[in-house]
């Protein structure tokens, strides 16, 4: 990526022999041009023959060297960067950290920095995503807003965004995600003394939630499922072998079974820190521990990937030399194969073409509440912190009592 960087003079709204303000344009892509002001104000005429002017008269070569500086430092701080061009960083050390500390892109783009070098690329992108959605909306003439004040998002901005949003015919939960990110922003801007609490406008405003239907197969749609006689080897097979392993699993998130290791299997089961939870919780994260049953260790027998070393992946979906970013996209890209071809079989099975690997999740719930798990245990596998359902996974409960529920799960009859 190459960015530039250059003064000009912003007279647009400057009657001619007017001074303007001097303004420093930074152009990091063809969409993405930044302006900042100097404190600098000159004619036209006295911007022409200092800061333009090749060989400037006597009355303006200081002047020509003051605004020089200006340019040569933002370019030294570009250049310093080495094509890894960080804008919050770029601010902060041309203007020092008050002139980020009021813009809420800065601080979006700064944390999202530190989430990318923290691990945390899925967070990131949702982060990204917020900010991507606000921008748009602050916009003019269908082009994204550059710069957004904190002073600017009052009560009055969230409620016309969230009616925005509606329009766009985005869900609630969409803008829930969203405005949530924005208020951790707002949050550790405050924290960090940059704004004052005074702008805070989540007193007043309440964040829309929406109403996440969770939705699951039947015994009778799980064994239509599951028997289904497929070509061996088949996208549709390997799909719904994916699926089930998830389900039998406690509804395991794709991507802890992406990172599952061999090292985390022992003879009896394996553990699994949740992926999504990792980072969200000061406590010491709590393993969740999965009774390895005769179906689970034949799916990884048929996909394990070779040779069955500790450090190595169980399954070939990432690769040890992958960064975050990479992970994530291949993650992603490998849920979304197992979503087509599952919903391509259930089209053909006639049963609900919306399941999903969500549904792998849900139905773990439901079968195994059907099959007389106490709620207690339920909250347990799942992984889920609350007041009353924080505990260890799957701590109190006998390892005989959690071997029967799992073998239960692929009891269709």
């Amino acid at each position: 990526m190459s960015v530039k960087v250059n003064l000009y003079l912003d007279d647009r709204k400057i009657e001619t022999g007017e001074k303007a303000p001097v303004k420093l344009r930074l152009y990091i892509s063809r969409t993405d041009i930044r302006h900042y002001h100097t404190n600098r104000y000159l004619t036209f005429s006295q911007f022409e023959e200092s800061y333009l002017a090749t060989k400037p008269k006597k009355a303006f070569k200081e002047l020509k060297i003051e605004l020089d500086s200006i340019a040569v430092k933002a370019n030294t701080i570009v250049t310093k960067m080495d094509g890894a061009f960080i804008l919050a960083k770029f601010e902060k050390e041309m203007f020092g950290a008050h002139a980020s500390s009021t813009d809420a892109v800065a601080s979006y783009r700064a944390y999202i920095d530190e989430l990318i070098q923290n691990g945390r690329a899925g967070t990131a992108d949702s982060y990204r995503l917020s900010l991507k959605s606000l921008l748009v909306f602050e916009g003019k003439d269908k082009k994204p807003a550059t710069n957004l004040s904190f002073d600017s998002i009052t009560v009055d901005f969230l409620n016309r965004y969230e009616k925005w949003m509606a329009k766009e015919e985005k869900s609630k939960t969409t803008v829930g995600i969203y405005l949530r990110s924005l208020r951790a922003i707002f949050n550790k801007a405050i924290e960090e003394g940059n704004i004052v609490a005074d702008t805070y406008p989540f007193k007043k405003y309440k964040i829309p939630t929406g109403q996440n239907i969770k939705k699951a197969l039947d015994k009778l749609e799980l064994k239509t499922l599951y028997t289904a006689e497929l070509e061996r080897g088949s996208p549709k097979e390997k799909a719904r072998d994916f699926w089930f392993f998830s389900y039998q699993c406690n509804g395991m998130n794709f991507r802890d079974i992406a990172e599952l290791k061999y090292k985390d299997i022992n003879r009896r089961s394996f553990s699994f820190l949740r992926h999504k939870t990792l980072y969200t919780t000061k406590d010491k994260p709590k393993p969740i521990i999965v009774p390895l049953t005769e179906s689970i260790k034949a799916i990884i027998e048929r996909y394990g990937t070779k040779p069955v070393t500790p450090e190595n992946y169980v399954f070939p979906i990432l690769e040890r030399s992958m960064d975050e970013t990479k992970k994530l996209r291949v993650n992603q890209n490998f849920i979304r194969f197992v979503n087509q071809h599952i919903q391509k079989l259930a089209k053909d099975l006639e049963l609900d073409t919306d399941i999903s690997t969500y549904y792998a999740r849900h139905t773990f719930t439901t079968s195994a509440i059907r099959n007389g798990a106490k709620m207690e245990l339920i909250q347990e596998s799942l992984g889920h912190r609350s007041l009353n359902t924080t505990q260890n996974y799957w701590a109190g409960f006998e390892d005989d009592v959690k071997q029967e529920i799992a073998d239960k799960l692929m009891d269709f009859s």
